[in-house]
Order: structure tokens, then sequence, then C-alpha cells
């Protein structure tokens, strides 16, 4: 490991506004906040530029961003710090471990900017809009509460919408090409150092926001979806 990665794991120790695998917090997140604002979830937040950029956004509301990568999360909690941005945190923890750190109903949006989009069949499992993690969100969300997709990868985004309609969400807002928008909200001006790098190399931003219905479909609606995804597709 690096020098530089050293030195970041080890101020992220000391950072007030993050919290490394901690135990017993569902349900107390007003206590770290000191407020009961609504929360909204950044996951795998990376450098957490929506975290900040949507803590600036509302400063009446709290953000946290999730993620694995310490070395990641300590440049968005870094910013917060210098911009004495209290209603922003980060939490460091897996993904499919959310439920353990928060109360059913105690998040109210999620966003899901950029992730790893799994490309191939047999990781689809691994994305964060399969229903293995809808389930998950709808552990912690608010009855409604919406979930936000932001990608440049076209088979995430033509996946999640596939998701969407066979498992009976509700579809808010479906942008092909975000920035051909005639008029677009300041949550998707903020800009993310994956969506600078246009990894997919399609010149294009997809945006999806949808919630999930009151119950979610069972493991059969998994398997006739990853069958769809093999007949469609060479691994």
């Amino acid at each position: 490991m690096g020098q530089k990665k050293l030195v970041r794991f080890e101020e992220l120790k000391g950072f007030p506004n993050v919290l490394q695998y901690p135990e017993g917090m569902a349900g107390k997140w007003d206590s770290f906040f000191n407020n009961k604002n609504g929360i909204t979830l950044e996951l795998a937040c990376g450098k957490g530029e929506y975290a900040v950029g949507l803590g600036l956004l509302y400063p009446s509301r709290n953000f946290i961003g999730v993620d694995l990568k310490g070395n990641r999360i300590w440049v968005g909690a870094k910013k917060a710090l210098q911009h004495q941005l209290t209603n922003i945190g980060f939490l460091r923890t897996h993904i499919d471990k959310i439920g353990e750190y928060f109360a059913p109903g105690e998040v109210q949006e999620i966003w899901i900017t950029f992730p790893d989009p799994q490309l191939r069949w047999s990781k689809t499992k691994k994305r964060l809009t399969h229903p293995k993690f809808l389930r998950l969100y709808q552990q912690v969300l608010i009855p409604g509460g919406k979930i936000h997709l932001k990608t440049d990868s076209p088979e995430l985004y033509q996946f999640t919408k596939l998701v969407i309609e066979m498992f009976g969400c509700t579809l808010h807002a479906d942008y092909d090409n975000v920035y051909k928008q005639p008029e677009l909200s300041e949550d998707l001006k903020i800009k993310t150092h994956y969506e600078s790098l246009d990894i997919a190399q399609s010149n294009r931003i997809h945006y999806l926001s949808f919630s999930l219905p009151a119950i979610l479909p069972g493991k059969d609606k998994d398997e006739e979806l990853k069958q769809i995804l093999k007949d469609a597709t060479v691994d």
C-alpha cells in the first residue's frame, strides 16, 4: 500500500464525519447529525461528490456517502470538513450490509452514481439496481422513497429499466441523455470524478428515478430476470 493511502487511512480515524464499520447505529443517526432531518444515501459514493454536492444544495437535509474504499471516502470527508458542512457524513462499509446500519424508514432517498456496471451477465447480482439490492433498500427506505441512478453505462441503464418494469417499480423520471434535457435540476448538474472519465465511452449520461412497490416479487422473478439476460447476452 502506498504511503499516501496509509496517511489517509490514519487521518480518517480522526475525522468526526466518518464512521467505519460502526455498531449500533441503526435508528440513531439523529445523534450523529444532532438533528432529526431526513437522510439521503449516496451508495458506492467514491470520493463523495454527490453527497457533498447535495449537502451544499440542501443544508436542511442530511447526506451519507457509503463506500468500502477509505482512500476515496477521505476526499469527500476532507472537503466536507473544510467547508464546515455538518449535514454530511460518510459510512465505510459493504453496501450489502446497509440493513445493519439503518432502521426501517430511516432513509428518505438513495442515489447511486456511476457504480461499476458489472457487465458480465454472470455478475448481474452485483449490480446495485439488481432486485437483490432493491430488497435491501426497501428495508431502510421510507415507503415511496426514491432511488436515483446516474450512469454512463447503457447496459446498466437498460438493465435497470427492465428491473423497474419486471418488479413493479414506479418510474418517476427516465432521461436517456441527461444533458440534452431542456431543463435540468440542480441535483443532476453535480458531476463526479467517474462521470468525467466517461469509462463507457457512451458520450451521454443516463438517469432513472423510481420507487419500490410495497412488496417486491420473490426469487422466482429473479430467476426469470436471469434467464432473460442469459438468453440475450454472450458472457
